[in-house]
């Protein structure tokens, strides 16, 4: 995965943190998070607040 797989991304956040409610996660806990995703290769500094704001919408909408 990378930083553009955003859907991709929000789906395995949500099998992997279960019991998170994705409207009160800081982006900083969030880019570690998905840093921290088994298939997940990408650079860390490629991502951005739109980036991250897109993950956790859909992220949410999961919920």
């Amino acid at each position: 995965m990378k930083w553009t797989d955003v859907q991709a991304i929000a789906e395995a956040l949500y099998d992997a943190h279960p019991d998170i409610d994705p409207k009160v996660i800081r982006f900083t806990d969030l880019h570690a998070w998905v840093m921290a995703l088994d298939g997940f290769s990408d650079e860390p500094n490629n991502s951005n607040e739109k980036i991250l704001e897109a993950i956790q919408q859909i992220w949410i909408d999961e919920v």
